[in-house]
């Protein structure tokens, strides 16, 4: 929460690895409505968290290796077991993340994604 004014949640964006069956993930923090971040809030140790139903968001987190910004980017934020951060889902549009959580991407786009990190 920042000023009492912006309520954020931190979660992850999964991607499906294709040709592995593994996960790449970004850590990425949303932006939530106040009563949404509250219900949040009041949930985060309730194993019954699981069943709310997914809170709408905005993407508040640059990723630079795509060529259009992903800020404000529609999410649904998925709560889950307790322990775990929250799934966030990127709205299905025509957006370079949006395709890639939607299709999967292949162990060279992981290394093509680490190598542009890791650059800068």
């Amino acid at each position: 929460m920042i000023k009492g004014r912006h309520f954020f949640v931190h979660g992850l964006i999964e991607i499906p690895v294709r040709d592995s069956g593994d996960m790449f993930s970004w850590g990425v923090w949303v932006s939530l409505s106040e009563a949404n971040f509250a219900r949040t809030h009041d949930l985060w140790n309730d194993p019954a968290r699981e069943q709310e139903p997914p809170y709408f968001g905005w993407l508040s987190t640059e990723l630079p290796v795509y060529p259009h910004s992903t800020l404000h980017l529609k999410t649904h934020v998925h709560t889950r077991a307790v322990g775990q951060r929250p799934l966030i889902e990127v709205e299905p549009t025509d957006h370079p993340l949006a395709i890639e959580q939607r299709e999967g991407i292949t162990t060279s786009r992981v290394r093509e994604l680490a190598d542009l990190l890791l650059r800068g």
